[in-house]
């Protein structure tokens, strides 16, 4: 994450105690810090690059916290933040493309709730330990 955004959020969090927001708050609150803060939005191809970017800092602390590879000396081991981080770009990505991410992700669910009803109840490798 960038400096400025590190400082901005930490600034934020001591002034603003989080509370529970939905996504659709989520979306705004980043696009009203993207207006105030970042100048404007990194073009879509930045900021899907930003992304993987960041999928890939989750992934390291993932593969060295609860996979085989250890940690190196001074490296984060929190994925929170890193989750954090996916999601803000996200957000950036959902916002300047016109998606609601709230409706999309009600979507999926429908979606997965129809295709895999049952499929998922009957897979015998999900009962073995």
């Amino acid at each position: 994450m960038p400096t400025r955004l590190r400082i901005f959020a930490q600034k934020y969090i001591l002034t603003h105690p989080m509370k529970d927001i939905t996504i659709r708050e989520a979306q705004q609150l980043v696009d009203s810090w993207i207006k105030q803060y970042g100048v404007r939005y990194f073009n879509e191809l930045t900021n899907m690059v930003c992304l993987t970017e960041e999928v890939g800092e989750l992934a390291r602390v993932i593969a060295r916290k609860y996979g085989e590879q250890s940690f190196k000396a001074g490296e984060p081991t929190d994925p929170a933040p890193e989750m954090a981080d996916v999601l803000w770009v996200l957000m950036c990505l959902a916002n300047q493309t016109g998606v609601d991410l709230t409706a999309a992700l009600q979507q999926s669910i429908d979606k997965k709730t129809q295709r895999d009803a049952t499929r998922h109840l009957n897979n015998p490798k999900l009962y073995q330990s």
